[in-house]
């Protein structure tokens, strides 16, 4: 993305001098050639001796790793493809001796998956977050799978048909690695479902059946999953695409093989740099998630003015405009809602998203309070449904025990408004969906035809029956391993299209069947454009509330006011919009299974196995969180610290009274809503604009400021949290620009590196607050200076 200056720079020009000489070439050659020699050293080694022939085919390949990310030439037709920085941290040699799916894999995705799942749906509940870490999983496992190695017995367990496997089949592979961390990834995350199923409970009192719930929830994941296979062949294989969250991991899994077999000097210092950042991120958590909340959002304008309400305005995180303020807590500053990690995300992408942030918040948020912005002041910082007056509107109200639209009830409360910030929040969350169709038309259409010609004119490798369409060594190697065959995706779709077309056949889940072949249309017409987005840029685009407003749109034929219960549209949008986030998901954890040579039918199978085995721990979580913390997330009580907020939730429920009961072409004649159709036409001109700028000024840089971002993150709810994004911007330019051009060698190293151990050291003290907190028996911090209960912030006089 940046030229590289500095010491790296330097250290690139010698290479290019030697490889110039010859020099590399040659030693890239010995190395392979000895690499070779060892494997058939190796081979000859008897079936008794198994553990000694896998510890030397390992040896064999750090050796020649060694070698890889500097000596390799660049002109070799199956090196130039590959972009450096994956040159540096992925091996390009491969053993496909090694153990893959072992009865160890089993083991330990089940124990890493449970608590995994448990965490991950909770965090759905929270305002900010940070996802339960697959680098946590990929750390522990790694130590667990090293000990089972050594203590489990090596028997042989008989099977039926003839069939039998190895308690212990040898040194742990780093390939079983791999697969339980995929496994974890797939299964111990969120599921979209549950929010569906909670809204219901919460605020229409109607609780899904457990095994309908179930179905659903697993359903949704795996129809993203077969949804896959439409961008996979364009997006995963392709070197150009870089991955940039599998590349940290597999730089992390490269890092623990090399200081497992044979450490070098830095990979020891790699490792030792890891723990003690995961260390002191899980004690210094302890402070803002629980002893000294006040860290999280330092508002320096209240500390000088805590009883002046405009300077708490100014100055609050938590409920006002942030300005000028900084956050030490993890949660804040990685926020995931915000979908631009800092170690992870080019420095371009974050510079977008945080002049969405000052230009919402620093510019739009005074302009609605003090500078007459909208026509509704009540509620600016709120995203629930109002009144005229400003009130929560009573929208249980609005649906009858038949599940109808209660008009009678909607006459007497009146016309439903939302904040002003909640409306333009919807007015770009619009242009950001039809902005990605825009900006991949105009900026991304040659390299998709590219992919596309080179796969049409794939060939097939004699006697493998794998399509390939790139002759790069990633690929070459993956050749080794059979493709996963077209119709393990359509069994897969065909598994969940069952399950979910029953359920709502029967009438569980509020929407017509007609619908839900509509959502499945919808949500396989965004897996290409946004997935290239992804790969490029490391930004998932969430997708928000267009396929609610779709949903409402149709359902208005029915004129009987049947299928007008709100939740239909939450339901509706699970489906569509979770059909991207776990396509997403599986090309990403492919990618991994790429880098790392893993077979790719190995990776699929773990992939189901996760869903399979998380969803019921996600349906447990939810139903416990329901139970626990109902007051909070209907909002009868308020949390002091901003943290049960049940954001998400309510605005779900908002757009889903919207555009469900009173339908669009009815909010859309109110006065305050009348601006939200022209955000269709400025998404769709917006990227025109940028794409005529950049082709009259291309040194500018305009390609750069992608606008699909800057709505999206435009669109971002600031009521509740308005804090972290400065800090996040400072700490971007020091790692993604500073570091990464002019100490391009120390970011190359250890970059990736403290990715890991700041998302794995959060949800550790994540996982600790709770069991020693919250497991057995709730017990709140004391209340003190740092933990005031009254306002974390110390922002007394804040009035939004």
């Amino acid at each position: 993305m940046f030229r590289r200056q500095g010491a790296g720079a330097e250290k690139d020009n010698a290479i290019s001098a030697a490889k110039a000489d010859g020099v590399a070439k040659t030693s890239q050659t010995d190395a392979g050639k000895a690499y070779e020699s060892t494997i058939e050293q190796a081979s000859s080694v008897s079936s008794a001796n198994n553990d000694k022939a896998n510890s030397i085919r390992e040896k064999a390949l750090e050796d020649v790793v060694e070698v890889d990310a500097d000596l390799e030439d660049e002109n070799d037709p199956e090196i130039k493809d590959i972009p450096p920085e994956v040159r540096r941290v992925v091996s390009l040699h491969d053993d496909t001796t090694l153990p893959t799916i072992t009865f160890r894999y089993f083991l330990l995705s089940i124990i890493f998956i449970i608590p995994g799942a448990f965490l991950s749906q909770m965090n759905q509940f929270r305002t900010t977050y940070a996802p339960y870490s697959v680098f946590f999983v990929q750390i522990a496992s790694n130590y667990v799978g090293l000990w089972l190695a050594r203590v489990l017995p090596k028997w042989t367990v008989p099977l039926p048909w003839g069939c039998s496997f190895s308690l212990n089949p040898g040194p742990w592979s780093v390939k079983e690695h791999v697969l339980v961390t995929i496994t974890a990834a797939s299964g111990a995350t969120s599921n979209q479902g549950a929010s569906s199923i909670a809204i219901s409970d919460l605020y229409y009192n109607r609780k899904i059946h457990p095994a309908a719930a179930i179905f659903f929830m697993w359903a949704i994941d795996a129809t993203g999953y077969s949804f896959a296979a439409i961008a996979r062949q364009v997006l995963l294989y392709d070197p150009q695409y870089p991955w940039f969250q599998a590349l940290c991991q597999t730089a992390l899994f490269e890092t623990q093989k090399k200081n497992i077999k044979s450490p070098t000097k830095s990979a020891r210092r790699q490792m030792h740099i890891f723990w003690a950042v995961l260390v002191g991120i899980t004690l210094w958590q302890f402070l803002p998630e629980y002893i000294f909340p006040m860290v999280s959002s330092l508002a320096f304008l209240c500390w000088v003015a805590p009883r002046n309400p405009t300077a708490n305005f100014i100055g609050s995180g938590l409920g006002g405009m942030g300005f000028l303020n900084l956050s030490f807590d993890w949660a804040n500053i990685s926020n995931y809602n915000a979908g631009v990690p800092l170690f992870l995300s080019p420095w371009w992408s974050q510079v977008v998203l945080f002049c969405s942030f000052v230009f919402c918040c620093w510019i739009l948020l005074p302009a609605a309070k003090w500078g007459g912005l909208g026509h509704f002041h009540e509620g600016l910082m709120t995203n629930r449904a109002l009144t005229a007056d400003g009130s929560k509107y009573p929208i249980a109200d609005l649906v009858t025990p038949q599940n109808t639209f209660n008009q009678t009830a909607y006459d007497i409360n009146g016309p439903i408004y939302v904040g002003v910030q909640q409306l333009w929040s919807m007015f770009f969350d619009y242009a950001s969906y039809v902005s990605a169709y825009g900006w991949i038309a105009f900026f991304g259409a040659s390299q998709i035809r590219t992919a596309y010609r080179k796969f049409k004119n794939r060939r097939k490798v004699a006697g493998k029956g794998i399509n390939h369409q790139y002759d790069d060594r990633l690929n070459v190697l993956m050749r080794s391993y059979k493709e996963v065959p077209l119709w393990w995706y359509v069994v897969l779709f065909l598994c969940s299209f069952i399950s979910i077309l029953v359920i709502v056949a029967k009438g569980i889940l509020f929407i017509p069947v007609w619908t839900y072949i509509i959502a499945l249309a919808t949500g396989a017409a965004i897996i290409v454009p946004l997935g290239w987005l992804y790969a490029i840029s490391n930004f998932q685009l969430p997708i928000g509330t267009f396929n609610e407003l779709l949903y409402g749109a149709m359902v208005q034929v029915y004129t009987d006011g049947s299928y007008r219960n709100p939740v239909g549209a939450s339901v509706y949008g699970s489906i569509a919009g979770d059909a991207w986030y776990r396509a997403q998901y599986m090309l990403q954890d492919q990618k991994i299974g790429h880098y790392m040579h893993v077979p790719q039918r190995a990776v699929f199978a773990s992939q189901v196995f996760g869903i399979i085995l998380g969803v019921p721990i996600n349906y447990a979580s939810m139903s416990w969180i329901i139970q626990a913390k109902r007051e909070y997330l209907t909002g009868e009580v308020v949390d002091a610290a901003h943290i049960w907020t049940g954001q998400s939730l309510a605005t779900s429920v908002t757009t889903g009274v919207q555009y469900v009961l009173i339908g669009p072409s009815r909010l859309f004649q109110e006065t305050i809503f009348k601006p939200l159709p022209y955000a269709f036409l400025v998404g769709a001109a917006a990227p025109a604009i940028v794409y005529a700028l950049h082709r009259l000024f291309p040194k500018a840089r305009f390609d750069l400021w992608n606008t699909t971002i800057f709505f999206s993150g435009a669109s971002i709810f600031y009521g509740n949290v308005s804090t972290g994004y400065l800090s996040r911007f400072i700490g971007g330019f020091v790692v993604m620009y500073w570091a990464y051009r002019y100490r391009y060698e120390l970011w190359s190293k250890y970059n990736f590196i403290l990715a890991a151990a700041f998302d794995a050291g959060f949800n550790l003290n994540m996982l600790l607050i709770f069991l020693i907190f919250g497991s057995a028996k709730v017990i709140s911090a004391p209340n003190w200076w740092g933990n005031n209960a009254d306002n974390a912030e110390r922002c007394f006089a804040l009035d939004s």
